[in-house]
């Protein structure tokens, strides 16, 4: 019997292991598995979407990880930390701004994060950027100022940067409060993806490569930080292949017609789940506001979308805490919500 039983008890334990160390790579498996038997063409469909849009955020992929392990291995995360520690509503509202002027994408949005989160910055700063950067960049400005009008394109940029101000300054006060004081995940942090503190100062060595044990780290964080951005992102981009190709754009933005508060309203709950392509949406949403939508509501339509989309959430709940990731959807609740009562009472008065 001990001989029975022996192997049985030594296979739950690997497959325990290996479902606490690999969970997300396993998720994406039996997707794509469970897929390929009822939907192969699906399977393919998806898979080939990841691929592709993993090779897309390359680029900002390596130079994340690139700057995270630079900056561990040179010891001048120190410095960078500390430049975000000397004002926080300074930093909070640099972050802002630079989030909703950045040319970086939802995707793109994750390895920047986890990236300045390595480097210690603090979560209010952060937090600021996280909310500001998924809803604008320059060529979502171009593209609807061209699709929409100007005057929508500014108000989306003002959103933007108002959003991430709003959620980096509530993180802030409820900090100072004492909460969210270890806001990272397990193993998270010092040292590695997602350092929420600054740790002690060190001597910064800018040629690190002189030193065996800085080049050590530098290689370490970098598989670290890739091995971590990977296989989140790939759950990431699988997920929102199915959610693109499952729910109709047309059957989303139908549902948000009418005008008064209430689409207002429906427009942030519905754009929280139903992730739509932000370039994709403009249009839709353009055409049912020739249609009589409410402007209000498609403002709140595309903020809430933008700010809860599939890549966008995935990164606050890949590296930080369930009750950071409920006040990140609070906050995106909330600030598309505030942006899209403004921008109807704007074009009301107009």
């Amino acid at each position: 019997m001990t001989d029975a039983t022996l192997p049985r008890s030594s296979l739950r334990s690997v497959l325990s292991q290996l479902w606490r160390d690999q969970r997300v790579w396993l998720a994406s498996a039996v997707i794509l598995a469970v897929l390929a038997l009822f939907d192969p063409l699906q399977a393919g469909d998806s898979a080939v979407f990841a691929g592709s849009a993993l090779l897309r955020t390359a680029p900002y992929l390596l130079l994340s990880i690139g700057i995270a392990a630079w900056a561990n291995a040179t010891s001048a995360d120190n410095l960078i930390a500390r430049a975000f520690t000397g004002a926080p509503i300074l930093m909070i509202g640099l972050g802002a701004l630079a989030g909703g002027i950045s040319p970086f994408c939802s995707c793109g949005v994750i390895p920047l994060i986890a990236a300045l989160l390595a480097m210690g910055v603090p979560l209010s700063a952060v937090m600021a950027f996280w909310l500001a950067s998924p809803i604008m960049d320059p060529s979502m400005f171009v593209l609807t100022a061209g699709v929409l009008d100007l005057e929508f394109a500014i108000a989306k940029t003002m959103a933007a940067i108002g959003l991430g101000i709003f959620g980096g300054t509530v993180v802030h006060v409820t900090m100072r409060g004492g909460a969210f004081a270890d806001p990272l995940r397990e193993g998270i942090g010092n040292g590695g993806c997602g350092g929420a503190k600054v740790r002690a100062p060190k001597p910064v060595v800018w040629r690190f490569w002189t030193e065996a044990e800085r080049r050590t780290k530098f290689g370490k964080t970098a598989l670290t930080t890739t091995l971590f951005l990977a296989k989140w992102l790939t759950l990431a981009f699988i997920l929102e292949s199915l959610m693109l190709a499952w729910i109709p754009a047309e059957t989303v933005t139908a549902a948000l017609g009418g005008e008064g508060l209430m689409p207002i309203v429906t427009a942030t709950l519905v754009g929280v789940p139903a992730y739509l392509n932000g370039y994709a949406a403009l249009p839709l949403v353009g055409g049912l506001i020739e249609q009589g939508m409410a402007p209000g509501a498609g403002m709140a339509f595309l903020v809430a979308g933008g700010v809860t989309s599939i890549p966008a959430a995935m990164a606050v709940w890949a590296l930080a805490k369930p009750q950071v990731f409920a006040l990140y959807i609070a906050l995106s609740l909330s600030g598309a919500f505030a942006a899209g009562l403004l921008f109807q009472l704007w074009t009301s008065m107009a």
